[in-house]
């Protein structure tokens, strides 16, 4: 062809002629469109039509879909993997069909297949003589690997059907289900590059496996008895095997023993949730007195006798990538998630799962790992942590968690991403996407690791925090994974947080490749302005509430509102900082913070306040004294930590937490919907530059409203109705003087659902357009892709001569 006019066709109907290629984004809804492109290609006589795919189109069932497809059709031509996706030639005599084809292909995709894009292009004719997958086409490496998934329902009904040669076998999976990417080792994605490669197919399985009509055809992990892995129960210590299996497994925990289950990422420890002795042994092994279990159930039907189940909550729990969802509690299970609103499901994902839930209806299914360290993957990690191990001899080459969700105003919030979703890509825009390969290693607590290469970024499992030196190992690992899997050798930049002392940055420091830091709330709101591919030069107010961010000005930064875009940012208003008594040890002990603020506002002389007659008067006193002689009491706008002091007051946070954001988590478990839409006062000083967000009348009418002991519930609603329109009011100010419509929501404080769902009321009430992480946690799992984001735009930068 000569030259060639590339159209984009979400933005341009114009007239397409024979020498153009045309380029489709598959969204959803825009079937209709794609008929319609149809119509305006003309083909010429002996004219063949090529398409090329992009996303994760490699490994998935898709060359075999397509096969299928075109051989219902009667179209002669070929398929084949490229570097970066799949090639389709197609030769008819009746082109006129092509347009339901591609409807249909799009329409009926293999349910881990993603197509981001499709480029037309017209081809001469091969004069084809039947339709075949050709041999792949060898290029740089860069295919998208899929996410483990949950298998399907025709491998179920196999499972479960007598006459089925894998009738109930444990491993069954097609190409439209099982592991992926915890058991791949290298590309190319082939069976002697994944975990699968000491299991020689029998002749039955590799008959499937090379049939291009059988659902099996070239599944990489694809298994049967005869030659595939097997399940084994062991006792823990002696790791002797014990009969029975799977049933015998199910008894166990029935009868409240903690059995160590072998899953696609690691382990889970599984018991009895009705044993109260169970799970508070499990409780002491996992050093977790107070921290809310997971249970997997075996059906909707169960988890409808404890939690109410909205539409989009039950299209979750259902879809192929089984997350934990949370949801809220109808009846309460003691013990489970205690101080809280909301309990997370999940359904089996795996065959071994649904087999074992065949026997029970409810489990408790919690990681198996000790307090803060990675998920463990190997027996021998195990033995110390449960009483029996219902394992098998498929080894698990990386590790994975189950990803965490809810749903809030009909949309996905992260709480952590791994399992199902990882590791899928997420395209850039345009004017970023001709970079050339560069990494962001994160920050460091809920670390991810985030690489870019080839107009697309992909983005780790959570990895947890780096300060323990097992998922530092786990980091490496990870790091060294995702390079190898999308052959990224030679990165040219590396990305960190601005703290020195992370472990990211000192890591990026110790390596031979140009480093840049940035601004940990300015990484926060760039990955979803990436995410949803924000206009390069165009401002949004950003609101970043976290617990903690090294700020520019050396002080610990939490409550910010930033004017920004891809290159900049400026610090528009934060919250008015407060001594952090004793530093780290202030976001353990909520109480600290509750004195700081009362000090600061009221002076020395507390009030009667219950919760502060908890604490001990000699420890009130040291601390007074500190804040006065500003003893280790550095300066913080932690909107995280303003979180835990009114949490404390309220009587609701004990005075030493156990886990993060448990304060202000029991605070959000104390808010009701519809209970008042009141709030508290606050100041915004616009004298001072940034702004100061003072919340002086805001503690003065709390403090009011618990001496008249007032409703706590209603106390912790006000509280939330405040910060949202403390946003809202923010917005309003930013519009009338900068006319910037757009406001983007991230950090942690946004996994509070009810403060979330007020917020984008409010904001989208008074016609702003709102931008927050949906395929991304808003915690610190999204800094690596918002590092991504401010590294593309500065190696795009025009060079200063």
């Amino acid at each position: 062809m000569a030259s060639k006019k590339v159209l984009n066709y979400r933005a341009n109907m114009d007239y397409i002629d024979k020498t153009t290629v045309a380029v489709f984004i598959v969204k959803d809804n825009q079937l209709d469109d794609l008929q319609s492109l149809f119509k305006k290609i003309h083909l010429g006589e002996k004219q063949a039509l090529e398409a090329t795919f992009f996303g994760i189109v490699q490994g998935v069932g898709f060359r075999p879909f397509i096969y299928r497809l075109a051989y219902q059709h009667q179209y002669k031509g070929w398929v084949k993997n490229i570097g970066l996706g799949v090639r389709l030639h197609l030769e008819s005599q009746n082109p006129e069909s092509y347009d339901q084809f591609f409807v249909k292909l799009i329409k009926e995709l293999p349910p881990l297949a993603q197509i981001e894009k499709i480029e037309f292009a017209l081809a001469p004719w091969e004069n084809c003589s039947k339709f075949s997958i050709h041999p792949s086409q060898k290029g740089e490496s860069f295919v998208f690997i899929s996410p483990d998934i949950s298998v399907c329902e025709k491998c179920l009904e196999e499972m479960y059907d007598p006459s089925d040669r894998r009738y109930h076998y444990p491993f069954i999976n097609c190409t439209d289900c099982g592991p992926r990417y915890t058991i791949v080792q290298q590309l190319p994605y082939d069976r002697p590059f994944t975990t699968m490669s000491g299991f020689i197919m029998c002749p039955a399985c590799r008959k499937e496996y090379e049939n291009p009509l059988d659902r099996r055809y070239h599944a990489q992990p694809i298994a049967c008895p005869e030659c595939g892995p097997q399940v084994v129960l062991l006792q823990a210590g002696s790791r002797s095997p014990l009969q029975g299996g799977i049933k015998k497994a199910a008894e166990l925990i029935q009868a409240g023993q903690i059995v160590a289950v072998k899953g696609l990422g690691g382990f889970h420890l599984i018991t009895n949730p009705f044993h109260p002795q169970a799970v508070q042994r499990l409780r002491k092994i996992k050093q977790r007195q107070k921290k809310p279990f997971a249970l997997m159930a075996r059906s909707l039907e169960v988890i409808e006798r404890y939690a109410y189940l909205q539409p989009n909550e039950r299209e979750w729990l259902l879809s192929p990538r089984r997350p934990i969802v949370l949801l809220r509690k109808k009846q309460d299970i003691p013990g489970i998630a205690p101080h809280l609103k909301e309990i997370g499901f999940m359904l089996p994902y795996t065959p071994l799962h649904y087999l074992l839930l065949d026997e029970l209806e409810l489990v408790i299914a919690t990681s198996s790992n000790r307090k803060d360290a990675p998920i463990m993957k190997e027996e021998t990690e195990i033995d110390p942590l449960c009483d029996f191990i219902l394992t098998h001899n498929r080894p698990i080459h990386m590790r994975a968690d189950d990803s965490v969700m809810k749903i809030v105003n009909g949309q996905p919030l992260f709480l952590r991403r791994a399992r199902g979703f990882v590791p899928y890509p997420q395209s850039v825009p345009d004017f970023l996407a001709h970079s050339p390969p560069i990494i962001a290693l994160g920050g460091e607590l809920k670390d991810t690791i985030s690489i870019f290469k080839k107009g697309y970024v992909v983005t780790s499992q959570f990895l947890g925090d780096l300060d323990d030196y097992q998922n530092f190992i786990y980091f490496e690992e990870t790091l060294h994974h995702l390079q190898k899997l999308f052959s990224l050798n030679n990165p040219q930049l590396l990305i960190t947080d601005l703290h020195p002392h992370f472990q990211t940055t000192r890591y990026a420091e110790k390596q031979s490749i140009p480093h840049l830091r940035v601004q940990h709330h300015f990484a926060h709101l760039l990955a979803p302005l990436l995410e949803h591919g924000y206009s390069q030069n165009k401002l949004a107010l950003g609101v970043a509430w976290d617990g903690f961010g090294l700020g520019e000005d050396g002080h610990a930064w939490g409550g910010e509102f930033f004017l920004f875009n891809y290159s900049s940012y400026t610090r528009l208003a934060h919250f008015e900082e407060m001594p952090l008594p004793g530093g780290d040890t202030a976001a353990r002990q909520p109480w600290r913070m509750a004195l700081a603020y009362l000090t600061t506002y009221f002076g020395s002389e507390l009030p009667q306040v219950p919760s502060l007659q908890t604490i001990p008067t000699r420890d009130k006193r040291l601390l007074l004294q500190m804040i006065a002689n500003q003893l280790h009491c550095p300066p913080t706008s932690s909107c995280g930590r303003l979180f835990d002091a009114i949490a404390f007051l309220c009587g609701v946070a004990p005075p030493e937490i156990e886990f993060e954001a448990e304060a202000p988590m029991r605070l959000e478990a104390l808010t009701q919907d519809n209970i008042s839409e009141a709030s508290y006062s606050f100041r915004i000083n616009k004298k001072s530059h940034p702004w100061i967000i003072q919340f002086q009348p805001l503690f003065k009418e709390i403090l009011e409203d618990i001496t008249k002991e007032k409703n706590p519930n209603l106390i912790a609603t006000k509280f939330h109705n405040t910060l949202a329109k403390l946003i809202q009011k923010i917005a309003q100010e930013v519009h009338r003087h900068f006319n910037i419509k757009t406001v983007v929501l991230s950090g942690g404080v946004f996994l509070n659902s009810f403060l979330l769902k007020k917020v984008e009321n409010l904001l989208q009430e008074n016609g702003f357009q709102i931008l927050r992480s949906r395929l991304y946690s808003p915690n610190d799992e999204s800094l690596s892709l918002g590092q991504i984001a401010y590294g593309l735009n500065y190696l795009n930068k025009p060079k200063k001569k």
